[in-house]
């Protein structure tokens, strides 16, 4: 797919499409192919990639040990650095999503569609799949 054809059926915009899939190539996980017929595609089988390890290279978790050092608030360390009970709930619900984000693969996630964007009807898309942006074709 081409960065106008995901910006479309995502409803983002181009250039941040274009920021997405550049951290996704530097990363490995697509490649680009230039040229008229050129695009992105998968850079390995969907089936031997992560979801877990996408969205780490897109943003990273929703807590880490660094979490508290830089969400400390007016202060240079949180007050409530020694006996925090919401750092504890935060490190089990981040254990929780690491579980089921690393055993989910990008293969789980797709399935060859057809998508109807405003320039015409993509056949047999099988990246950025999501069922909020496909629509009935045909």
């Amino acid at each position: 797919m081409t960065i106008p054809q995901i910006s479309d059926v995502e409803g983002l915009s181009q250039t941040h499409v274009a920021k997405l899939l550049m951290i996704l190539r530097k990363e490995g996980f697509i490649r680009a192919t230039r040229g008229q017929l050129g695009g992105y595609t998968l850079a390995q089988p969907a089936e031997t990639i992560p979801v877990g390890a996408v969205l780490a290279a897109l943003g990273g978790k929703l807590y880490d040990d660094e979490f508290c050092d830089r969400h400390a608030g007016q202060n240079n360390i949180c007050t409530h650095a020694v006996d925090c009970s919401v750092r504890s709930l935060w490190q089990i619900i981040q254990t929780a999503v690491d579980q089921v984000v690393d055993r989910v693969t990008i293969a789980d996630l797709l399935g060859a569609r057809e998508v109807v964007t405003p320039q015409g009807t993509l056949s047999n898309v099988t990246l950025f799949d999501s069922p909020r942006r496909l629509t009935k074709a045909g």
